[in-house]
């Protein structure tokens, strides 16, 4: 029973000591990275560059500049790329003294070759009037169309499907509009609106007010 009291003490005297290592050699492998892109041949910065940690889903961009900082660890690999020039990926050094590491990175530019596309105007409105009357569209797609197209489903789905978030945006606009029209005074009443009533009977025949 002593020697268990005696491990119990020496594992409580130790653990401080190992918890404050393992902290200490986590804050050591923690760098903070920045530094400069620049065009390989005027040494201009290029600004919108893509500073991603390889492997994991973080980085950062660089600014108007070409500036950039982000934090790494010691012995990661860190990709700049850009839509017009070549990639490159340099590793964070593990044997490296300190916590910070400063770079010039220089990119060369990459010349992309897109296929070519011919875009062609109908001759003439008449044409594309025949073309479009005259085309032939399968029995299933017509179909689709005449059930998209049907009241009954529409009005469903108006019902249930979730606003957009133009149509959340534009409540709230309104909201705070009418809030700051009405600021001081009394807002009025739907109640006494003929506008709302209108709408208030067309619901009503419409059977809006129906349990489903």
């Amino acid at each position: 029973m002593k020697k268990i009291v005696q491990y119990i003490i020496i594992a409580a005297l130790l653990l401080p000591s190992a918890a404050h290592a393992q902290f200490e050699a986590a804050r050591d492998s923690v760098v903070q990275l920045y530094g400069v892109i620049m065009t390989a041949d005027s040494l201009r910065g290029i600004p919108a560059v893509s500073v991603m940690v390889k492997g994991q889903n973080r980085g950062t961009i660089t600014n108007n500049q070409g500036v950039f900082s982000i934090v790494v660890l010691k012995g990661d690999q860190v990709e700049f790329s850009h839509v017009s020039y070549k990639p490159k990926t340099i590793t964070i050094p593990r044997n490296l003294t300190g916590n910070q590491y400063s770079i010039v990175q220089l990119m060369v530019a990459d010349t992309v070759y897109l296929p070519a596309t011919i875009i062609r105007p109908r001759p003439s409105a008449a044409e594309f009037a025949r073309d479009f009357v005259n085309t032939q569209v399968p029995d299933d797609d017509i179909e689709i169309a005449r059930k998209n197209t049907d009241a009954a489903k529409r009005k469903i789905l108006m019902q249930t499907l979730p606003t957009s978030g133009n149509e959340a945006a534009s409540r709230q606009f309104q909201k705070m509009a009418n809030q700051a029209y009405y600021y001081g005074q009394t807002p009025p009443m739907n109640i006494f609106s003929p506008a709302a009533w209108a709408e208030f009977i067309q619901a009503w025949k419409r059977g809006d007010f129906k349990k489903q």
